[in-house]
Formats: C-alpha cells, sequence, structure tokens
C-alpha cells in the first residue's frame, strides 16, 4: 500500500514521540511492503511563533491532501496568557473542526506489566477493556461564548453556551453503535440529563438510535458524576461509553489511570468516509498533551504515540494485521521492563524516550509473522469502525 501521511509533532515532547512514532511507521512499512510518505507541517504554539497561526492555510492543506493525520501535541507555558488573543489550542480545536473529526475513540487496556503504577489495586483492573467515544466538533467548546461588565456594574459576567443538534448526537451513536457490535455489545451513553437540556436531547436520541439501529446492544443511561465514580469502582462492567464533548474530556483524563500512565493511551479522531475511500479519514494522537516541563530531556513516554500510529493503521488505512503486530510489539517492550520513568515500576531502571521507541521498532518484524499466522489478536480487539 502506498498512503500519505501528515506528520504534525507540535509543542513540548511532542516532537520526541511523533520521532519514535515514525520509527515506529517505517518499521512496519518494512515488516509488510508499504509505502509511507510522511510530510511534516506546524501547529500549535510552533505554528504561532513561525506564522502567527495555530493553524497555518499549508498545515490544512496537508492534511486535507493526507490520507491520516499523526499528531504530538500543542500548548506550553509560553503561550498561556488567558487573554490571548490567539492561543495554540485554536489550532487543535480547529483542525478537528475543519477536517470534520467528530468521533474521539480513547482505548483503555491497562499492561499487567504497569499494574504498579495505577493508583488502583490490581484486582480493579482485572479484565479491564473500554473504549470511550467522545463527541469532538459539538458542546460547549464550540458554543458562543462571551465575557462583558455585569449588568450592576460588580465585577465581569461570562458565558459558554452549550449545544447539541440531534444529528450531532446520532452520527457519533452510530460509530459507538458499530463498535459496540465488534466488541461485547455493550454500550453506556454518559450525559446529565437530570439538569442539562441538550443532556436531554441525547438521552432521547441515544436510545432511538440504538433502538431502531443497533437493537442487539445492551445499552445504560449513567449520569456522568456518577459515570465517573463507577469509572473507578468498576471499570471492567464497561464496554464501549459514548458521550459528549466536555465530558468525554474529563472523564478519558480519569479513566487514563487505569492504565497506570496517561502516557501509554492513543486516540483517534474520526470523521467520515471520504468519497472513493473504503476507511474513515481521522487524525492520531496520544492524549497525554505537551508536557513542557520534561520536553527536551528524553523522559517523554512514545507509546501512547506508537499506539496512536497502530490505531491509524487501523482505522484510517484498513491494515488490521499491522496494527496487531504494532500492538503486540508494544506489549512485549512492556513485559520485558522496558519502560520511561512514568510507567517503571519504583525501584526499576527507567529507559528514555529514544530507547522505548527503538525497543518497539526492533520487535515489529518479528511479531509481523507471528500475527499473520495468527487466527486471534492479543490486542486492539473490536476497534475497527
Amino acid at each position: 500500500m502506498r498512503a500519505v501521511i501528515a506528520a504534525l509533532p507540535g509543542d513540548g515532547v511532542g516532537p520526541e514521540v511523533v520521532a519514535e512514532a515514525l520509527t515506529a511507521l517505517r518499521a512496519v512499512a518494512s515488516a509488510f511492503g508499504h509505502d509511507f510518505i510522511v510530510g511534516e507541517a506546524l501547529i500549535g504554539g510552533a505554528a504561532i511563533d513561525a506564522t502567527g497561526s495555530p493553524l497555518p492555510a499549508e498545515t490544512l492543506g496537508l492534511c486535507r491532501s493526507a490520507d491520516a493525520v499523526l499528531l504530538g501535541a500543542v500548548g506550553g507555558p509560553k503561550w498561556d496568557d488567558p487573554g490571548a488573543r490567539v492561543r495554540p489550542e485554536q489550532g487543535l480545536l480547529g483542525i478537528r473542526k475543519e477536517l470534520g473529526l467528530f468521533a474521539n475513540l480513547r482505548p483503555v487496556r491497562p499492561h499487567p506489566a504497569l499494574a504498579a503504577a495505577s493508583p488502583l489495586r490490581p484486582e480493579r483492573l482485572a479484565d479491564v477493556d473500554l473504549v470511550v467515544v467522545r463527541e469532538l466538533t459539538g458542546g460547549i467548546y464550540f458554543g458562543a461564548k462571551s465575557r462583558g461588565p455585569a449588568p450592576d456594574g460588580r465585577g465581569e459576567v461570562a458565558t459558554d453556551v452549550c449545544t447539541y443538534s440531534t444529528q450531532e448526537i446520532e452520527r457519533v451513536t452510530r460509530v459507538a453503535g458499530a463498535l459496540a457490535l465488534r466488541r461485547r455489545g455493550r454500550l453506556t451513553s454518559i450525559d446529565k440529563a437530570n439538569v442539562l437540556e441538550t443532556s436531554r436531547l441525547w438521552r432521547q436520541t441515544v436510545t432511538r438510535v440504538v433502538r431502531e439501529e443497533f437493537p442487539q446492544l445492551e445499552l445504560e443511561h449513567l449520569l456522568v458524576d456518577a459515570a465517573a465514580m463507577h469509572l473507578l469502582r468498576r471499570p471492567a462492567d464497561f464496554d464501549v461509553i459514548v458521550t459528549e464533548n466536555m465530558f468525554g474530556d474529563i472523564l478519558t483524563d480519569e479513566a487514563s489511570m487505569l492504565a497506570g500512565s496517561i502516557g501509554v493511551l492513543p486516540s483517534a479522531s474520526l470523521g467520515d468516509v471520504r468519497p472513493g475511500a473504503a476507511h474513515r479519514f481521522g487524525l492520531f494522537e496520544p492524549i497525554h498533551g505537551s508536557a513542557p516541563d520534561i520536553a527536551g530531556r528524553g523522559l517523554a513516554n512514545p507509546v501512547g504515540a506508537i499506539l496512536s500510529v497502530a490505531m491509524l493503521l487501523r482505522h484510517a488505512l484498513g491494515l488490521e494485521a499491522e496494527a496487531r503486530a504494532l500492538e503486540a510489539a508494544v506489549d512485549d517492550t512492556l513485559q520485558s521492563g522496558l519502560m520511561t520513568a512514568d510507567a517503571a515500576a519504583p525501584g526499576a531502571r527507567a529507559s528514555s524516550t529514544a530507547e522505548v521507541g527503538a525497543a518497539v521498532a526492533a520487535r515489529v518484524a518479528a511479531h509481523s509473522v507471528l500475527v499473520i499466522h495468527s487466527a486471534t489478536a492479543t490486542c486492539g480487539k473490536g476497534e475497527y469502525v
């Protein structure tokens, strides 16, 4: 296969983890005989410094012409002025909107080698394998905003409007429903329907879409505050979770603690299937953020970015065997004890970003042979939509 990948390293540790993710991608290309052409572009703070815009037209053009996008991270204290007119995060929100990326998938599957790194007891982590599907282009993050003097002259009043349409809820529910059908058949929808009108529309729409289009699924509704509790109390009971933008943003960071480190978790932001394409277009990124305090020191965990490449292979390119081989190489590396400081056991030697990336890439070839001849996947089961 020949495919064009747009790489956006971004800010902070983004360039370091994207470099290792591309090393893994090249290892997959070599093992399976593919031709992946990578073009790099600026986004976020780095783009502001170079062009004045967090999402330059050249970056958007590259992404639109690519088959998939790999992103590092955006933001940092250098650009962290709340009153600034131009901010790095505008690049991330903008690219999601411009590329029509409305469904964010975040799988959480704790690895046994990282059990000691999780704040939860090991028995709580047994059999945890869930995916959060977060609506990405609607809700309070994209609603009308205002800020001005209070009517009584005392201080200010700020307003952020949360808005959802039936169509926005329907399409993300369909992505989550299709995913649940390929997994264990359970879908949990999270809202705040006891308070918010948008959540009442959300619950009503999810119920209807599942009843009409996915009757095989077991559907559960949870209020977001209860869901936050149950993610820690009974995480193994969840299969696929679907929720709105802000709730998903918060809950996925909570869920990352199940895995022991936010540094090992990938994500996929998916849009519609493009005309003439067989798979959904998407942007793939680790969920950990820019971590500017450790940038440039070789401490960043590249696993989340590498597993984001596995999701890219699966969801954007339809290369399931390749995705499984890369996931198996990551599993093997972690099982060997090779991991960065955020995930290493107390007293164990921590490896550098480059050491972990090189170890994963070195294992890809061996696992490519094993995966091709295997009838079942050892990881990443049922994520394809």
